[in-house]
Parts: C-alpha cells; structure tokens; sequence
C-alpha cells in the first residue's frame, strides 16, 4: 500500500490529556490505573478513569448527543492543536474531501443503563430523556466528531470488539485509495459503563489487583477509558516524518471470547501487515503487544510473536499502564507506538513480578532509549478479530 502521512495527533487516556502528559506518563513509568470508583459498581478491580467527564456536559448544538462516550471524545478532539489542523486541511481540500472514521464498543449505552436504572420509579416506562439515535446508537460518536469538525465527507464508526479502532486505519486505507477522500481522521472512543465492567467480571476477566501483562501470576484485565484521533493524509503533502505503512486483517473465529491456543488469526494479521507494507520481520523494531493480562490472550499471542518474528525482536504491552480501552484500544496503542517512535524508546513492563516461563518472545521488563525505525501494534478482539499495524519514519 502507499504510505500515508500522519500529520495530526490528539489523546485522552488514562496517563493524561494531551500527547506532552502521555508522553511524560510514559517516560517516567507513571501508572494511569486506581482501584474503582466508577459510579456505584461494586467490583473489586483497577480502572483506568478520565477525570473531568461528570462535569462537562455537552451544551449548544450538539446538546442532544450530550453522554459520557460524546463528552469523552470531544475532550479528546480539544487537545494537541487537533481542531486546528482540521481545520486547516478542510481549507485545503474542503469539507467534502475528509472523511471519519471512529472505532467504538459502548457507545453511550451508560445513558440507556441509567434510564432503565429510573425505569421503575417512574412507572415502568422508560424517561423520555432517553436519545438512542444521539447517544447509544453506535454512529452517533462519529456523528458527533464529523458535526463537532464541521466535517461533510463520508463517515462510518467501527464496532469490533478490541480491534475496532485499529480497523479504521485498513478503512481509511482503502478509502484514500479509491480516491473517496483526501484525508481522513481516524479514531476511537470508548468510556466507562456497567456493561463493560459487570460483563467481564462475569466471565472472570478481571483482576482484583493492576493487570499484570505476561506476569507468571497473570489473573485478568483492568478497563479503561480513552479518546484518540489521527489525522491521516498522502505522503508528500506535508514534511511530518511519522508514517503509517501498513494493515494486516484476520477473522480466525475460534471462540466467542477466546483466542486460537496458537495465534493463528494473529500470525496471518501480522503477517498480511509486513506483506502490505513490503517488510519483513527483521525489519521491525519494537512490538506493542495487544497483552490484555489474561492467561490465555498472553500466551496465544505469544505463540504468534514467536512464529513471526522470533525471540529477536523486543516487546511490552503498555496496557499495564492505561488498561484496556476495548473500542479505543487500537488508536491509543497506536499513538503510544508513535510516540515510541518519535522519542526512540521502548516501554518496559515494569509490573511483572516473574515472566511467565511459558512465553519466549523478548519481553522488556525495563524501558530503554534505542533507535527504532518501525514498529507494529497489535489488536486482537472478541471472536477472533484481529489487526495488526506498522508505522515508521521517513528518514
């Protein structure tokens, strides 16, 4: 594929607002989780929460979107001087010629929850608040960005479990090279919410403790909550050096919500990844792993870092520092592998007490400065969807 240009980065997660406080979060191994407080759920975990969001209600035009995903991913869009060079590639192609595209899993379905928490009391119906075209329908967060961006292009939101915001890079991908667009700003926004929680504490995914990726002890996942965007263009239309090269896609459908015990739906998206953007696997230099913290997502895809790339190169998931941000996942660890990039250094684990003697990737258990050319960020999702993407900087 071509490569396209990242000209424009823009982050809310768990270890700060803005690229300056992750970047420092990250440098600094400042840990982004604490134990819940979310609302009244009474589970024994870390999250990973964003300050600010009980707070801010969406007003003017956009106020019947207003819920905690929307208000989420508008706090996102403020930082980095994002607006701003939207607005100035809009000048440059007009309105029409950016397209949108936001990954996502909640949505804002914690206003649908609270409304059937207040069913009872008012007599069995639901409120008449409730917006489910504005806040719990899947579109409505892409709906908000493009409206928010004064955006006329064309514009889908991406609903794939923990690859969702990683997908949209393939998309954007495909959509530049059938001419549908000029730029496109990719993303992905998930926020706190009952069903998130409850659910994967029923099905014992989560950890009492901070999740322990690749840990011997590994006993669950901490959620989290993000933002992230990138405005992504042609090569050659701007001087920026940070690139994005290339997708690899897969569906190995081996369970709902366990992986291939090998990984082969993770080998065939890394792989597809290097043959799209005409690599190898010596070629790359670091690894963010997916590395969600339970026992068998860990090691299924350390089989398939193995099969690919060997022992050689090194990896660490930085999930031990945001949680997993599920929809928002593979736009987080994407600007995070940027950032990597940008600053030549790799995150160690710095949570794992003993590596699992099962897994024979090359774990950093200390971060490290090093020069690195290209990396790949892996997302592996319920059901056996998977992506994977590399990114690099011209020389």
């Amino acid at each position: 594929m071509a490569p396209l240009t990242v000209t424009a980065m823009a982050t809310a997660n768990p270890l700060g607002l803005g690229l300056a406080e992750t970047w420092n979060a990250l440098r600094t191994e400042r840990q982004g989780l604490r134990p819940n407080d979310f609302e009244d759920a009474d589970i024994k975990t870390w999250i990973g929460r964003i300050e600010g969001l009980d707070t801010e209600p969406i007003t003017g035009e956009l106020a019947d979107f207003d819920c905690r995903n929307n208000r989420l991913a508008l706090i996102g869009l403020r930082q980095d001087e994002f607006e701003q060079a939207v607005a100035s590639a809009r000048q440059r192609y007009g309105p029409d010629r950016i397209g949108v595209l936001i990954g996502t899993t909640t949505s804002g379905i914690l206003e649908t929850e609270w409304a059937y928490r207040r069913r009872v009391s008012e007599g069995g119906l639901l409120p008449l608040a409730v917006r489910y075209r504005h806040t719990q329908n899947l579109f409505s967060v892409s709906d908000v960005v493009r409206r928010h961006l004064r955006l006329t292009g064309p514009v889908a939101s991406i609903s794939t479990a923990c690859s969702s915001s990683a997908k949209v890079f393939a998309s954007a991908s495909r959509w530049m090279a059938a001419g549908l667009c000029d730029a496109v700003v990719v993303g992905g926004v998930d926020s706190l919410c009952f069903m998130t929680l409850y659910g994967f504490a029923s099905l014992g995914l989560l950890s009492s403790r901070p999740c322990r990726p690749c840990d011997e002890q590994r006993d669950g996942l901490s959620i989290g909550e993000a933002a992230g965007f990138l405005l992504l263009e042609r090569e050659g239309t701007h001087d920026d050096r940070l690139r994005f090269l290339g997708y690899g896609e897969s569906s190995d459908a081996h369970h709902m919500s366990t992986p291939h015990p090998e990984g082969l739906g993770a080998v065939l998206a890394m792989e597809r990844a290097l043959e799209r953007a005409e690599l190898k696997p010596i070629d790359i230099d670091y690894i963010n792993l997916h590395g969600t913290g339970t026992p068998a997502n860990d090691l299924a895809e350390d089989r398939a870092i193995w099969k690919t790339f060997g022992e050689r190169t090194p990896c660490s998931s930085t999930k031990e520092r945001t949680g997993h941000t599920l929809g928002a996942a593979g736009i987080t660890e994407a600007i995070l592998s940027l950032l990597c990039l940008r600053h030549e250094f790799i995150p160690g684990m710095v949570r794992i007490e003993q590596p699992d003697p099962q897994l024979r990737s090359s774990l950093m258990l200390r971060s490290e400065s090093r020069p690195l050319r290209r990396v790949i960020s892996n997302s592996f999702g319920f059901g056996g969807s998977n992506c994977s993407l590399i990114f690099g900087k011209r020389p």
